[in-house]
């Protein structure tokens, strides 16, 4: 007989307060850093570091779906449309992501030069694979990033409910405490 799991492990609450920072900050920065010009000291840094934790936030959430296949994770609760709401909330954010990983990557690489990851390691670049790659994948880009920021408002939302009027173990089991 094995007992229910109470709390989301430590890797998967690291995991997930981690992505959940750094796609906020990426989704400022991107905002602000298409407007900079050409004169300004960031107009090389901030997409250098925006492609660079992009990058890195690929791997990490790559590394999270294994993760999540192959530990156990406690029952979602609440009424049985809550807890599809929930399950189909989860896949369509990590389909928003991957889309977004796709797509900056196919922004980036369309000259056929490789993303620098902070001078750390270089992802190879395929170039050019269909016409006009770069604006429509910009475009692709950006209508992810904001349904995936709307995706994250409503999760989180979503778990300020179960915590404050349902009071159920939701938000606690992300946070490590559940009762």
């Amino acid at each position: 007989m094995t007992s229910a799991v109470k709390n989301y492990n430590l890797v998967a609450r690291t995991i997930h307060w981690t992505s959940a920072i750094v796609v906020v900050g990426m989704f400022a920065v991107g905002l602000w850093m298409v407007d900079l010009s050409y004169y300004s000291e960031w107009y090389r840094t901030a997409p250098h570091w925006h492609k660079s934790i992009g990058m890195l936030l690929a791997g990490l959430t790559l590394f999270r779906i294994v993760w999540k296949k192959v530990t156990r994770s406690p029952e979602i609760e609440g009424k049985p449309y809550e807890i599809l709401a929930a399950r189909l909330a989860h896949s369509f954010m990590y389909l928003i992501l991957i889309a977004l990983f796709v797509s900056g990557y196919l922004i980036s690489t369309e000259d056929g030069r490789s993303i620098d990851v902070f001078d750390w390691f270089s992802i190879p670049g395929l170039g050019a694979l269909f016409e006009n790659q770069a604006d429509l994948s910009g475009e692709v880009h950006f209508y992810c990033a904001w349904a995936l920021i709307i995706m994250a408002a409503a999760h989180a939302l979503a778990a300020i409910k179960h915590h404050v009027i349902t009071k159920d173990n939701t938000l606690r089991k992300m946070i490590g405490a559940s009762k």
